[in-house]
């Protein structure tokens, strides 16, 4: 069995991979110095497109996911073996080192029918490492059999056919390693986990038995330390869920597609614009807030978020934005997400203005 090796100058981290999926090969997930050229090196996959996970990799599902040009993602992660992820209630779970994140962006050739097949487009590595959370994006092939390494990323020109019978298309970024390093600096003011926060992953995943609370479930197989029962954990409402309320919706929408910046410890922390979803000053979250470094990008409007006014809230006006020195955000989308703009123009129509 191969060991996973983290070198620094003066520290040799051997941790031996730990078995969890069902597959007979194991992940040999490791860091020595630098990534490896060929996704194949760490033997993540038994079934790459499938996404059948060899062992030491566990899957796991958020609730709300960041909107990325309409892609489709598989997530995973692996810790040592013998380790344990500490739970947190509002900020990210804490990883021990040498735990890798591993999420793949893909699309249907048809959205309206998934046996028709898909493309991989890239996988996301993002590995802890004695020196910190390290940061990579691969490129499919043609034949996806394999992905290279992109450090200066790539631009990907894709086509589908959307839910509503439309073609869609895009030239889809993969980001570059100082990207990785940007958006995945979050709430904890350095460069982590975003979306393996408590309230993201208390919903329910299928690991081969019928669905179970993720939460739970770590707990139960002990990975996951001091976790409450799941009916005791913060949960968000699925933005495109019609049972819950239109703010709890909205919030939990502004929370992952805006928040890994607009937070007090973000790189959007100057604007002063906190789009958390723990955030419970609506000045703060932007109800007649003027912009503080916006500049032309505000596109003439004066204030984030005006109630009853959609079209003068700047806000949502950088959402339907395109140009990259003015759409939000500014990584990670081509593509207006046209189903969740309805939504925050609903939800700012039924704001009442003071």
């Amino acid at each position: 069995m191969r060991l996973i090796t983290v070198i620094t100058s003066a520290l040799i981290v051997a941790i031996s991979i730990s078995s969890y999926a069902d597959s007979t090969k194991s992940a040999t997930l490791f860091w020595d110095g630098l990534f490896e050229k060929q996704l194949a090196a760490y033997n993540l996959f038994s079934d790459p497109i499938t996404q059948t996970p060899n062992k030491g990799l566990i899957p796991y599902d958020i609730i709300t996911p960041l909107f990325s040009d309409y892609a489709q993602k598989n997530r995973f992660f692996y810790i040592p073996s013998g380790t344990q992820i500490e739970y947190r209630k509002d900020e990210a779970f804490v990883f021990p080192v040498g735990s890798a994140l591993i999420k793949t962006f893909s699309y249907p050739i048809d959205f309206r029918h998934p046996q028709k097949g898909r493309r991989l487009v890239e996988t996301r590595l993002l590995i802890y490492t004695p020196q910190g959370w390290k940061g990579a994006a691969y490129l499919w092939n043609d034949d996806q059999t394999d992905a290279t390494l992109k450090i200066a990323g790539a631009t990907v020109p894709l086509e589908w056919k959307h839910t509503d019978g439309t073609t869609k298309n895009t030239n889809y970024l993969v980001p570059n390693m100082n990207q990785c390093k940007a958006c995945h600096r979050g709430t904890s003011g350095i460069t982590g986990p975003l979306g393996l926060k408590a309230h993201q992953l208390n919903r329910k995943y299928d690991y081969g038995r019928g669905p179970v609370n993720q939460i739970n479930h770590w707990s139960k197989i002990e990975i996951l330390q001091d976790a409450p029962l799941s009916d005791n954990a913060p949960k968000l409402v699925s933005w495109d869920d019609p049972a819950g309320s239109l703010k709890q919706r909205v919030l939990g929408y502004l929370d992952i597609n805006c928040a890994h910046c607009h937070n007090e410890k973000g790189l959007a922390s100057y604007t002063r614009l906190n789009l958390t979803y723990s955030e419970d000053n609506p000045h703060d979250r932007g109800i007649m807030k003027r912009p503080t470094a916006a500049g032309n990008s505000s596109r003439g409007r004066y204030f984030a978020i005006v109630p009853g006014n959609p079209d003068a809230s700047f806000l949502l006006s950088r959402l339907t934005a395109t140009a990259p020195h003015i759409r939000m955000p500014q990584t990670g989308r081509t593509l207006v997400h046209d189903e969740g703009v309805a939504l925050l123009r609903e939800w700012i129509l039924s704001l009442k203005p003071e």
